[in-house]
């Protein structure tokens, strides 16, 4: 590929770029209400004209398009799996179960912090944040409503719990992605997250149990409750049985099994346990895992929180990651962001602002590229060298990667865990926005060990002489070209 024409952005065009694309995103949203997968389609084509620009043939951009939508082929075959798996737990009994006991055993006074520590455990236990909130997020979603805990808060706990057990999960692909853009060990990425992640999340359990303390059972809807016990226990066979697809994908996930065909066996273990156990035939099953678990009980709990899951509920968002990824590419590629951090890099000379501007790069590439993995590639790229100049250690960079980037992910409504985690628990970002107590608490906590020094480390004489293996780019950097 010819790269001697290509031309490195300067500031003024960079930014003007960036403009660009955020100017189609926000006021799509803000003023037409427009999908956001359309959105970040025409952001796509909108940055076609700046490439050219830059010296970039067609060819050259449309290959940078198809490189960066590849990453998430593996993403979208997961999201497929997932949307099956929710349909066949819901058909199985296996969600019905758990909200039916759940509402029979949790307290609403203790029930905030009893969800935030339920989902954390699945998360930890299986690594993925998407799978606890599609499983065990949506059962605590029915429990808190029949308790009439608003709908937000409970969100908000069980997002809290779901990304705590995620990324302190060594199963979890941002847990190990995070140290292998970083230089960095699994283990020695996961104990120097335990500084910042474990006083956040002890925080966030007292608030939640502060403010569970307000519910009580004279609170609860009877009626309400009664009629959501009778119909999941005269339309579903409860019990043990319908628990064994959890205790499947815990099972191969605890002994590192892949997560796509773990996924899948455990969706397939909820099929087999609908037919033989629920009383579905074939056909009604594979209707499930293709177009979810439809009902219409006439009850708008029961409708709200089963009617959903199969594999058609997840092409919006994959649709979503091509092209937010493909966006993020582009940007990537072209050197915008390379540009911009360039600008203001030099004026760093304290951990505290490293810390600090790191945590805020990480934060516009998250909301620019849309993607969690996108931000830890980019974020992490870019501020490397930076952390190697202040002899810091690769795990001080990549926690403050997984402090943000994988904690806010949900809390970004285009990002793909945004729409995913709306879609799939029923309640709007902004709703559970106020309630998602540790991703706020865990990135301030990263910015005062940065200011005061606790908890940073350096490199020893022996490691700073390791030097680190420079990845050799293609392009050819020349001279600035002006907006």
């Amino acid at each position: 590929m010819e790269t001697d024409s290509i031309r490195k952005p300067s500031f003024k065009y960079s930014l003007a770029m960036l403009f660009a694309v955020v100017a189609i995103i926000s006021v799509g949203i803000l003023v037409f209400d427009a999908p956001i997968q359309i959105l970040m389609f025409i952001g796509m084509f909108a940055l076609i004209p700046f490439m050219l620009g830059l010296g970039f043939t067609y060819k050259q951009i449309e290959a940078s398009m198809f490189e960066s939508m590849s990453k998430a082929l593996q993403s979208g075959l997961i999201l497929i799996t997932v949307g099956m798996l929710i349909g066949t737990w819901i058909a199985s009994g296996t969600v019905p179960t758990l909200i039916y006991y759940g509402i029979e055993i949790i307290s609403p006074r203790f029930f905030l912090v009893s969800a935030l520590f339920f989902t954390s455990v699945v998360a930890l236990t299986t690594g993925t944040s998407w799978g606890a909130i599609g499983t065990a997020g949506i059962a605590m979603m029915g429990v808190g409503e029949t308790l009439g805990v608003p709908a937000g808060i409970t969100a908000g706990a069980i997002i809290s719990g779901a990304y705590f057990g995620d990324k302190m999960s060594p199963l979890s692909d941002t847990t190990n992605l995070a140290p292998a853009i970083t230089g960095g060990t699994l283990f020695g990425h996961i104990k120097h997250m335990l500084w910042t992640t474990v006083p956040s999340y002890v925080i966030t359990a007292i608030i939640f149990t502060v403010i569970g303390l307000g519910y009580s059972a004279s609170r609860v809807d009877a009626a309400s409750v009664n009629m959501l016990m009778d119909y999941l226990s005269g339309t579903f066979n409860l019990g043990l049985i319908p628990l064994i697809p959890i205790v499947t994908l815990i099972g191969l996930m605890m002994i590192k099994k892949p997560a796509l065909p773990s996924i899948f066996i455990a969706a397939l273990a909820g099929g087999l346990i609908a037919i033989l156990y629920q009383g579905f035939t074939l056909n009604e099953t594979i209707s499930v895992m293709y177009g979810g678990y439809q009902v219409e009980a006439g009850i708008a709990t029961v409708d709200s929180l089963l009617q959903r899951g199969g594999l058609l509920s997840m092409l919006p968002l994959i649709a979503l990651f091509l092209f937010a990824l493909s966006l993020g590419g582009m940007l990537g590629e072209s050197g915008v962001l390379e540009t911009l951090i360039g600008s203001f890099s030099h004026r760093i000379k304290h951990t505290g602002s490293l810390v600090s501007v790191t945590v805020i790069v990480s934060y516009i590439t998250l909301a620019i590229g849309g993607s969690i993995y996108f931000s830890t590639v980019m974020t992490g790229t870019l501020m490397k060298p930076i952390f190697d100049r202040m002899n810091l250690k690769p795990e001080n960079l990549s926690r403050v990667l997984e402090d943000t980037a994988t904690q806010a992910g949900a809390l970004i409504p285009w990002t793909g865990a945004g729409i995913y985690t709306a879609a799939t628990i029923g309640v709007p970002v902004g709703a559970y926005l106020p309630f998602s107590f540790l991703a706020f608490l865990t990135p301030l906590i990263s910015m005062f060990y940065g200011f005061t020094g606790i908890s940073m480390t350096y490199k020893t004489v022996k490691e700073k002489k390791q030097k680190p293996v420079k990845e050799k780019r293609k392009k050819t950097v020349m001279k600035p070209l002006e907006a």
